[in-house]
């Protein structure tokens, strides 16, 4: 399902799995897209496949002043995402969690957690200036049931879903904020846990034909969904 309005769309992790297919998806359906990632080499890659109007940034999510600047510098030029996707996120060498490192458990909730919080506190006031929008925390299953070994990994995305819901509370009207479970994809993700058994699983690009009709089809009536 196409819309008829082209949209400005903002991806976090937009270099790889699931950010990169809702990438190129979103771009075959003739929407610009905003993404950012952390590899310079990644990003080379995308600003060079897909130029302007669409922008492609090297951005640490868990860095307030990067965040910041890349902000400001695309709101003061008048590009301000109509929905903001919130996908990057990091997954825990499977392990339990008294045996996870601390660095590794504080990265992840650098990423997963403060990530997500540092979009919307730069984006979102852009987006309430335009009374429209829409915020879309990725969340999991592992948000919403628990299993061995991932506990870090559960706690950020149960973090997502009180963060959304919390959100969706204080939005105005016109704005809407959901946590969405994109499912089990076969993604560098998924084979972080499953091992090459996440290769039964659908491939990104596959789930990302259905997934941007979802996306898409987001308004404000949605505010405070768990999807």
């Amino acid at each position: 399902m196409k819309m008829n309005r082209s949209r400005t769309i903002l991806i976090t992790g937009a270099t790889k799995g699931l950010g990169r297919a809702l990438t190129d998806r979103f771009i075959t359906l003739g929407h610009t897209v905003i993404g950012c990632g952390r590899s310079p080499d990644a990003i080379a890659v995308l600003q060079q496949t897909y130029p302007a109007p669409h922008s492609f940034s090297v951005v640490d999510v868990a860095d307030d002043q990067q965040v910041g600047a890349w902000a400001k510098q695309h709101i003061e030029a008048d590009c301000v995402p109509d929905l903001l996707i919130n996908n990057a996120a990091l997954m825990n060498q499977p392990n339990a969690l008294w045996k996870i490192p601390v660095t590794e458990f504080a990265n992840m909730l650098q990423v997963n957690i403060q990530g997500v919080y540092l979009m919307i506190r730069h984006w979102l006031p852009a987006m309430m200036a335009q009374e429209r929008g829409v915020i879309v925390n990725f969340s999991s299953g592992w948000g919403r049931s628990t299993s061995p070994d991932v506990a870090p990994y559960c706690t950020t995305k149960w973090a997502i879903e009180g963060m959304t819901q919390a959100l969706s509370q204080e939005l105005p009207e016109g704005l809407a904020t959901v946590a969405y479970s994109p499912g089990v994809i076969d993604t560098e993700m998924l084979r972080t846990c499953f091992g090459e058994s996440a290769a039964q699983h659908q491939a990104p690009a596959d789930w990302a034909v259905n997934a941007a009709d979802v996306l898409l089809s987001l308004t404000a009536r949605d505010n405070g969904r768990s999807i």
